[in-house]
């Protein structure tokens, strides 16, 4: 990869070029699915919704340089945001990283092969939806083992 010192994934997240944060995403396509906010506790549960840019068979953005444009909400990460964001995925390179953990061993950059992350599971390939089909958004939340939502 051009640009892009040896082993950058071990150093240090805020000495990253932003090409080399960049290339810390393993492609999974977690952050790219919505999230449904309880109102009236705040808790964010994630759902199997897509955003409608995410290539459900590659897991990538299929605009990530207009991402922001045509999705306002889209968000950029950034090592302190990483770090901050509990409904990133224990798996994100970013999350990680930010946390001063190593990546995966299945990771790309690691592994040398792209499709290593759906292989091991952690992708959204298969899992999710387009926003475009979906319908509402509370009929897709994923729940945790154990926990159920309030009725109204």
């Amino acid at each position: 990869m051009s640009g892009l010192r040896p082993r950058f994934w071990e150093l240090p997240v805020e000495t990253l070029s932003r090409t080399e944060w960049e290339a810390l995403c393993d492609g999974c396509g977690q952050c790219c699915l919505h999230k449904a906010e309880d109102e009236d506790t705040g808790a964010i549960y994630p759902t199997n919704v897509a955003c409608r840019l995410l290539d459900l068979e590659t897991a990538r953005c299929c605009d990530y340089a207009n991402r922001k444009t045509l999705v306002p909400d889209c968000l950029r990460l950034t090592p302190v945001l990483a770090a901050s964001l509990e409904w990133l995925p224990e798996t994100c390179a970013y999350r990680l990283r930010a946390e001063g953990e190593a990546l995966p061993g299945w990771h790309y950059l690691l592994s040398g092969d792209r499709e290593a992350v759906h292989a091991a599971g952690h992708s959204v390939r298969g899992k999710a939806i387009s926003e475009d089909v979906a319908g509402p958004l509370e009929q897709h939340i994923i729940l945790p083992p154990g926990v159920e939502l309030a009725d109204d």
